[in-house]
């Protein structure tokens, strides 16, 4: 894997070369093994935290890591291109726009026992322009090479702070074009729900039942690109104990199987029925 700055990265995209790297300053990776018309994003992955912040948050570490999304990469791991935020969403949100990416509270509690300088913020909110500078020639790239693009959009939950039963799967689907791209996300949903996974005898999968999709990836993506879908998939965690701090990789595994053969059949799907419709 190489260090790349955003710049040499982004020669790379036009340069339509594979590469892996991770950003020089360490705040995503990005792997490109070939340039499909299908893009992986797990924008909610990382757990790092700068260290000069340490003593300023009040949240802990555990409760950082049960706000983020772990595993979501490895679920992904294998397909053509895959990118990743390594930053833990409690420095700067990836899924936020620049305005509100940094918090002041979270889930309630107050983050910081002092409000944040100036010179503190932009550093953050620099890695989040640079992580979107990147988005944004990737997914250029991709549309322009097929002429339509499908994104998915990897995310988790916390089911057991929910007060009914909720879905293992669920896609949220409010902010796309859904008179072009319903189909396509309950074709996915379908798909998902025929999941095999340890410990379950049925994967239930619904859409906009948590939630909605309201993230600011989803409609960055959907605002600045009239032919890429965008699909906010969010696995419950089950994949882990999110109270007991134990992740289960026999499951995150067999997530990561399933999405191995299922991702690329229904970006197939929707690839040739754009085709089919130019």
């Amino acid at each position: 894997m190489l260090r790349l700055s955003v710049s040499e990265i982004i020669s790379k995209i036009k340069a339509e070369e594979p590469f892996h790297a991770v950003a020089e300053d360490y705040s995503f990776t990005i792997k490109i093994d070939s340039y499909a018309y299908y893009i992986c994003a797990a924008v909610h992955d990382g757990h790092q935290f700068r260290k000069e912040l340490w003593e300023n948050c009040i949240h802990t570490e555990y409760e950082r890591w049960y706000e983020e999304d772990p595993a979501t990469k490895q679920m992904i791991a294998s397909h053509p291109i895959v990118i990743a935020g390594c930053d833990s969403r409690f420095e700067y949100d990836l899924n936020r726009d620049p305005e509100n990416a940094i918090y002041e509270d979270a889930w309630g509690k107050q983050l910081w026992k002092e409000p944040l300088s100036k010179q503190e913020k932009d550093f953050s909110l620099q890695k989040h322009q640079n992580f979107y500078s990147v988005i944004h020639e990737l997914v250029h790239k991709i549309e322009s090479k097929y002429g339509a693009a499908i994104v998915y959009d990897m995310h988790s939950y916390n089911w057991k702070r929910w007060d009914r039963e909720v879905p293992i799967v669920n896609l949220g689907t409010k902010n796309i074009d859904n008179e072009r791209f319903g189909y396509f996300a309950s074709s996915w949903c379908d798909s998902l729900s025929n999941i095999k996974l340890p410990y379950h005898t049925q994967t239930t999968a619904a859409i906009n039942d948590t939630f909605q999709g309201n993230g600011y990836f989803l409609k960055y993506i959907t605002h600045h690109f009239n032919n890429t879908l965008v699909l906010a998939t969010e696995f419950s965690k089950i994949y882990c104990d999110e109270i007991a701090y134990v992740l289960y990789p026999e499951v995150v595994q067999s997530i990561e199987k399933e999405l191995q053969v299922r991702i690329p059949e229904h970006a197939a799907s929707f690839y040739k029925s754009f085709i089919d419709l130019k």
